[in-house]
């Protein structure tokens, strides 16, 4: 595998774990975030409480993991591409809250939504065709 080759390869699998690990994460907190309820004041005491139950629910635990993987896996990839590479790339994540939010969710997405996401993932089907690193190695 060339050097050009190993860099894709690696650079396509980390985009890859921040597409499914932050709509992941993203979506568990909203499912742990429903589960909370709302914060009904804000007097100390009450928020206080507001956030004791918030993370005693494992699904706000779940979802901060999953964000972390995904922040983890996003320094990664900009440690060795480029900025204006990566971010677009990675918003292919917006379909899949698309799907997830609509699938899982019950989300109501409308065509106009859905037109959005595919404007979207059409550009990073533009962007996914260039090199991910332009400038010269340091």
């Amino acid at each position: 595998m060339t050097s050009s080759a190993g860099l894709r390869f690696k650079t396509y699998l980390l985009i890859l774990i921040m597409v499914i690990f932050g709509p992941v994460g993203d979506v568990l907190l909203r499912e742990g975030m429903r589960r909370t309820g709302k914060l009904t004041t804000w007097a100390p005491a009450g928020v206080f409480h507001f956030f004791v139950r918030t993370f005693t629910i494992g699904t706000i635990w779940l979802g901060i993991g999953s964000l972390v993987v995904f922040f983890v896996a996003y320094m990664l990839v900009l440690s060795w591409a480029d900025f204006s590479y990566v971010q677009p790339a990675s918003t292919l994540s917006y379909g899949v809250v698309a799907l997830m939010g609509y699938f899982l969710l019950g989300e109501s997405v409308s065509l106009t939504q859905w037109t959005g996401v595919g404007i979207i993932c059409l550009g990073v089907f533009v962007v996914g065709h260039t090199h991910p690193r332009t400038t010269e190695p340091e």
